[in-house]
């Protein structure tokens, strides 16, 4: 049974249906364990945005988005490689991984401290600032020397015990946060949250998954992981260029109450992404690289599995986005942030292309084209950096919302590619699913229109929506949908 749990080939070891019994109730057991978590990372950072400023929450985005930036250069996708290896990875295979991460990682924290003046001066940073910035140069530290335990476990498909180091980790770092916050502690109440947060993770992964760290540098593991590893790694690198990197060039553009306002937008924007499609996208890589040889099986696989991400994502969204003028009137404290509703309505955007495009990047990926999943993040990259920064300089924070928008929209891209290799239905995963949430929308919006601003008419609109969405997939979809929804029910009590 273990040898089943470590290869990835379903015509060698593992059956395809036990590929899909697998792969179901890891998202569906990784989404019910972390909607929890989710929440209560909600409910934190609608209180963060009560008790502190603008500017010092754009502080927080500046510096973690230069960390963020600097962290993925510590990488070279040796991790990646690791998962996707379809034999058992030797001892010098984890050695070597985790020394040459370490390596990294040492040199980018000496990177970072010796250019900490350098960005002190640009964003005018103040010594709490500083200190977050260093803060979160250890957490980074602490962060890969999580990674061989978190390899393991992903390799034995263990996504239960996956969850539960996030779960902890977010629980601390979000009641740190909130409470020092609420005491007065304004950014120091991220450094210490984030030194907690990192203690903690690393910890309990050790206690899960067990494993020795050691030194080690063989060169023909390390020749064999770098074929996957390097050009995953760029991908990866070029999303963060596209993201973070960006981020670091609009605190100097828009200074931190700007970018407050522009992060505050992207936070809610891609929160129902974070909440549904994060954990499916980690279920579906080995999934789908397991059915390349069943393309009928596999692009059933990729029509279910983006439709599963749109029919949460897009009332979601739709929801927030209908709720959010409400809510920022009735919050104490809140009307600060209205001048962030048109940056979030254009971000969210963004985040409906994201909904399926993401998957679909994720399935070129686990198929073998990365080069072309390389190709379309240049493509990203480049739109990003063209429109954003420009639109930013002529319109403020709007402008570079309507920037993202607009890279948003050009991942219509992707659908003609993956279909070139993966004949899955548009129609069945994203069309109907988005016809339901235009119904809703219609109805949430014209009710309303009728109602007081206060919190009753925030819970009328929302069991109103979901009473309207429910009826509307109902009917575009059919019973196909409650049968779906018993099997995935059905796998996740099922015994392992």
């Amino acid at each position: 049974m273990a040898d089943q749990e470590e290869h990835l080939n379903p015509t060698d070891e593992i059956a395809l249906e036990t590929v899909k019994s697998r792969a179901v109730r890891g998202v569906v057991v990784l989404t019910g364990r972390t909607f929890f978590l989710s929440a209560i990372s909600l409910v934190a950072t609608a209180l963060l945005t009560v008790f502190l400023d603008p500017s010092q929450f754009g502080v927080f985005w500046i510096v973690s988005a230069i960390v963020n930036f600097l962290a993925y250069f510590s990488d070279i996708g040796l991790a990646a490689a690791l998962i996707q290896k379809k034999e058992t990875p030797k001892d010098a295979d984890l050695k070597t991984t985790f020394t040459v991460q370490q390596g990294l990682v040492l040199a980018i924290l000496l990177i970072l401290f010796f250019s900490t003046p350098v960005f002190v001066r640009i964003y005018n940073l103040s010594g709490e600032a500083r200190n977050l910035l260093y803060a979160l140069g250890i957490s980074l530290f602490f962060s890969s020397l999580k990674t061989i335990p978190s390899v393991l476990l992903e390799r034995k498909l263990e996504f239960g015990k996956l969850v539960i180091p996030q779960v902890l980790e977010n629980l601390v770092y979000n009641l740190t946060a909130v409470t020092l916050a609420w005491k007065g502690f304004g950014i120091t109440s991220f450094t210490i949250a984030v030194l907690a947060r990192g203690i903690v993770g690393l910890v309990t992964i050790y206690i899960l998954q067990p494993w020795l760290p050691g030194l080690a540098l063989s060169g023909k593991s390390l020749r064999k992981l770098l074929s996957f590893g390097l050009p995953y790694q760029a991908n990866t690198l070029l999303a963060t260029l596209k993201d973070d990197g960006l981020t670091a060039v609009l605190g100097g553009i828009l200074g931190p109450s700007g970018i407050g306002l522009l992060g505050w937008a992207q936070k809610w924007a891609y929160t129902p992404l974070r909440f549904f499609m994060d954990n499916v996208l980690k279920v579906t890589f080995p999934a789908f690289s397991r059915m390349q040889d069943a393309p009928q099986a596999l692009a059933r696989s990729v029509t279910r599995s983006i439709f599963f991400i749109c029919f949460l994502v897009f009332p979601s969204l739709v929801g927030l986005l209908i709720l959010a003028p409400i809510l920022i009137k009735i919050i104490p404290r809140y009307e600060k942030w209205e001048p962030a509703l048109t940056a979030l309505g254009l971000i969210s955007i963004n985040t409906v292309f994201a909904a399926f495009t993401t998957q679909l990047t994720n399935l070129l990926n686990s198929i073998g084209q990365i080069k072309t999943t390389f190709k379309l993040m240049v493509m990203w990259t480049v739109l990003t950096w063209i429109f954003v920064p420009i639109l930013a300089i002529k319109y403020g924070v709007n402008g570079a919302a309507l920037g993202y928008s607009l890279v948003g929209a050009s991942s219509v891209v992707a659908i003609f590619i993956a279909r070139r290799h993966v004949g899955f239905s548009f129609f069945e995963s994203v069309i109907r699913p988005a016809a339901a949430t235009l119904v809703m929308a219609t109805v949430l919006l014209i009710v309303r229109n009728f109602l007081a601003v206060e919190i009753a008419s925030v819970w009328i609109l929302i069991l109103l929506g979901l009473l309207t969405y429910g009826f509307s997939v109902f009917l575009i979809v059919g019973v196909s949908i409650v049968s779906d929804v018993r099997k995935s029910m059905s796998t996740l009590f099922r015994e392992k």
